[in-house]
């Protein structure tokens, strides 16, 4: 392998990134693919650097929320065939374990990070693309869209990136296999009818009422909306018990923020709340 892992400095805000578009407004953070003249491939540079850049964001205090996009009408065609694909065919054992384990680490970050992430999908969103917004927390798409999760298509799996625990948690674990035994293409109103998509939005107000709801999430209790994020990754693992357990803990450190305490003081003077994120 040859790539060099990337590190990304804070804040976000001063950060230019090299193999995407990085773009702050205020508490919100817009991430888009851009390699639109190729659909928006992945190659190993932008997994590295996208997987720094959401572990940096961990440690980022005014980035409240993301939004993950892709340039020119389309969200990503997934992993580069000439720069990838290719030289994976190439590769020994170890170096194939190393790129395996880079492109898991992205998703580890995305769904580790505290802030939300917001997909906004439209055209093609293929292979580690369909990754990339099936590891958001909330999937805007358009009716025109496409979502292939198509590794079986190139001979592999599709237990990659681990698709085989997430997507059953979202669509089912029926509807899971089906997409993940046949690449077949799951367009916009279906993705929607089977909880894929949250919404769809028409393809040219896509990004801004994506980026609006996102910074609707900003103005939330920052602490609060992290702490249910956790929880929704924690308590995968868990029986009921243990997660009314883990909650009532979760639940008792959010009563401790000065978000909770201006919450009480606004509705006691029939007010609207204004949190601050501490």
């Amino acid at each position: 392998m040859t790539w060099t892992p990337a590190t990304v400095p804070l804040p976000l805000k001063d950060y230019a990134a090299e193999h995407f578009k990085l773009e702050i407004d205020g508490k919100l953070a817009t991430v888009t693919l851009n390699r639109p003249e190729r659909k928006n491939p992945l190659t190993f540079d932008s997994y590295s650097e996208l997987g720094a850049m959401f572990r940096a964001a961990a440690h980022d205090e005014d980035i409240k929320a993301f939004v993950v996009t892709g340039a020119g009408g389309n969200f990503s065609s997934g992993g580069d065939v000439f720069e990838i694909i290719g030289p994976l065919v190439e590769m020994d054992t170890a170096n194939l374990m190393r790129f395996t384990k880079l492109t898991g680490e992205l998703v580890k970050a995305m769904r580790n990070c505290p802030q939300p992430i917001i997909a906004a999908i439209d055209g093609v969103c293929a292979g580690a693309g369909a990754i990339v917004a099936m590891a958001s927390d909330i999937r805007y798409g358009t009716a025109g869209s496409k979502v292939m999760f198509l590794f079986n298509r190139v001979g592999l799996a599709g237990c990659d990136m681990g698709a085989c625990a997430i997507l059953p948690r979202i669509i089912g674990q029926g509807r899971a296999s089906e997409l993940l035994y046949t690449g077949r293409a799951l367009r916009g109103e279906e993705a929607e009818r089977w909880g894929f998509y949250n919404r769809l939005i028409e393809a040219g107000d896509l990004l801004a009422e994506t980026q609006a709801f996102a910074k609707s999430l900003t103005e939330g209790p920052t602490f609060g909306n992290a702490m249910t994020k956790r929880m929704l990754q924690m308590e995968w693992a868990m029986s009921v018990d243990e997660a009314v357990e883990a909650e009532a803990v979760a639940q008792a450190l959010c009563m401790t923020t000065e978000d909770f305490a201006r919450a009480y003081r606004a509705f006691a003077e029939k007010q609207t709340p204004v949190f601050k994120g501490n």
